[in-house]
């Protein structure tokens, strides 16, 4: 394996980390604000770790699976670390330990965050952390296969494995494609979402920040009561609409505005999807009002709708405290953030496409049972399932299940309560951010001692990668 390939490749994604810190650093300026210098060095540091590689080592005509995936894990935890810069040199409430988990949540989309007073930072580093959301967001790897048209055949080898196969199945376009349409839609999804919460009432600033947030599943708010702060239904009906389809299949949703046959109205996958928001939604609404929570159903539902959307996209926006909810909306909620949305989204999670195939494969076990030597086929909006394809699904589950509990059990052996414990590493593994207890929707991870902060974030690697690639770095036989 060439290790200065996989260097020159990776430092292509840090030339684009670089040119978003510069943005940033242009709006700290302009708006003449503390967090100029910090953005502005860490842009020149980043932009020469870039291109020092980029300058000795020469380009490839052809890099192989290892080196793929090494570079496209490599870009995810080199692009955190350099994620630290501006929160590390502006200093506030960033340790080395809180920087880290900072830039880590925003890459992967999760969230979380441990800030307690979020209004504080510079205009700048707000941007900042919303730009970290909405890099990580389509993949820090997919910004350097669309401003770099001179990678050439390498496309393919980069963009298969910053896809995973359950998102492949959607696409039906040669590989240069597939990148120019999930960047044409997230990039015409966040313009859209941009202006109509400026026409609702954001200022430009908050609107483009959550509208970055919001298409990236990410989560950062530029307010400490984040959603909240607005009460404004028509800004949560903007962000519902634009969380739902951020968290489907980017080529679904290609397809339903290029009016292929294709589109999300005839997903199975999509019909699942919207059937679990429904039953989930209106499950709560019924609970909390049944409870007395609202005065009116009517409220109930508003508070429902958007959570359980927030949650089940992996976004992890708010606008109530959900611990004061019931034991049973609290489960739902819980449940939604394991399960989460659309392969081929911007969202973590499980994923509804697991889901479905689970228990497809289930009913087709209890089948067998009865008919031994029936020959049972398996589709998912008509495509047949191949074995591999389902025991690849299977070892997914179980592993990401079992993560979860290693997670919470280690959260338990530095005093968290079940529910914090739980919660957190659900939240954590599934990029969806908020959990319950300590780390509620509208709490922080500040809190948390700074070792379970650290697991956290390799809880968030792990889900934003999707287990094996990240796990795969760490077999040495791997390397040879």
């Amino acid at each position: 394996m060439r290790f200065s390939v996989i260097l020159r490749y990776i430092g292509t994604v840090m030339l684009c980390v670089a040119a978003f810190m510069a943005v940033a650093a242009g709006i700290s300026y302009m708006d003449n604000d503390s967090g100029y210098y910090p953005l502005l060095l860490s842009s020149l540091l980043t932009l020469l770790l870039g291109a020092f590689p980029m300058l000795f080592v020469q380009k490839a005509e052809t890099i192989s699976n290892k080196e793929g995936f090494s570079i496209v894990v490599g870009s995810w935890i080199l692009a955190c670390v350099v994620g630290m810069f501006p929160y590390l040199i502006w200093g506030g409430e960033f340790s080395l330990i809180d920087a880290w988990f900072e830039s880590v949540s925003g890459f992967t989309t999760t969230g979380a965050t441990i800030l307690d007073n979020v209004e504080a930072l510079p205009q700048g580093l707000l941007f900042w952390r919303s730009s970290t959301c909405w890099i990580g967001g389509a993949g820090v790897v997919m910004f350097a296969l669309v401003i770099l048209p001179s990678m050439g055949t390498n496309k393919m080898a980069l963009s298969s494995v910053e896809l995973s196969s359950l998102a492949k199945d959607n696409y039906r376009y040669r590989t240069q494609i597939i990148v120019r349409i999930l960047l044409m839609v997230y990039v015409g999804l966040t313009l859209l979402t941009t202006v109509l919460l400026r026409v609702a009432g954001m200022r430009w600033f908050d609107a483009l920040n959550h509208a970055m947030s919001a298409c990236a599943t990410g989560g950062f708010s530029t307010k400490n009561a984040s959603i909240g702060y607005f009460d404004n239904p028509i800004i949560e009906i903007i962000l519902i609409v634009a969380m739902l389809l951020a968290s489907i299949h980017f080529g679904l949703i290609y397809a339903t505005f290029t009016r292929k046959a294709n589109n999300m109205f005839r997903s199975e996958v999509v019909r699942t999807y919207g059937i679990v928001i429904a039953i989930g939604a209106l499950s709560i609404a019924l609970s909390i009002y049944l409870a007395g929570l609202y005065p009116t159903f009517g409220q109930a539902v508003r508070e429902s709708v958007f959570q359980f959307v927030s949650i089940i996209s992996t976004t992890g926006f708010a606008t109530t405290d959900t611990n004061l909810w019931t034991p049973f909306a609290i489960m739902i909620l819980i449940v939604a953030s394991i399960v989460c949305a659309c392969a081929g989204s911007t969202s973590g999670g499980l994923k509804i496409d697991r889901l479905l195939l689970f228990v497809k494969v289930f009913f087709a076990r209890l089948r067998l049972q009865r008919h031994p030597n029936a020959v049972v086929r398996i589709r998912v909006d008509g495509i047949v399932q191949e074995e591999s394809q389902l025991d690849a699904v299977m070892v997914f589950i179980v592993s990401y299940l079992c993560f979860m509990l290693i997670g919470t059990l280690f959260n338990t052996m530095f005093g968290l309560d079940m529910m914090t414990a739980f919660s957190s590493a659900a939240a954590c593994i599934g990029n969806v951010g908020p959990g319950f207890g300590e780390v509620g929707s509208l709490d922080t991870y500040s809190q948390l001692p700074a070792v379970l902060k650290l697991q956290d974030t390799l809880l968030m690697l792990m889900g934003r990668l999707e287990i094996f690639g990240f796990i795969q770095l760490l077999f040495i036989k791997w390397w040879r």
